[in-house]
């Protein structure tokens, strides 16, 4: 069964909540990367989080990267499983500071 990859992006996340995708995942999908990256020239701290529409499931709170550094989710083969609806959501304490890139596997349980 052929599977399909899909990429998501937010640039210049900032201090309030950026939503990933902007409509929520559509299926049951996979997270297989999480990676963020501070575009400043100070270390910044970031959040992480899934909103199921019930709860927000912190995957990092408050944690920090350094200038000019990056910060890998998901590392070591791990994967997360996404429902329909659900969002991925980012924020930093910095304005316009991080840059992210999202990999997940689509529609995984057809």
């Amino acid at each position: 069964m052929a599977q399909n990859f899909r990429r998501y992006t937010a640039k210049n996340v900032g201090t309030s909540n950026v939503l990933i995708p902007g409509s929520g995942f559509d299926s049951f999908d996979t997270l297989v990367g999480v990676h963020c990256t501070n575009t400043t020239d100070n270390t910044v701290f970031v959040d992480v989080f899934i909103d199921d529409s019930v709860s927000q499931i912190y995957l990092v709170k408050g944690t920090p990267i350094p200038a000019g550094g990056a910060l890998q989710i998901l590392d070591g083969g791990a994967k997360i499983v996404v429902q329909s609806g659900d969002q991925l959501v980012v924020k930093s304490d910095t304005t316009n500071s991080v840059d992210v890139w999202v990999s997940a596997v689509d529609a995984i349980s057809s």
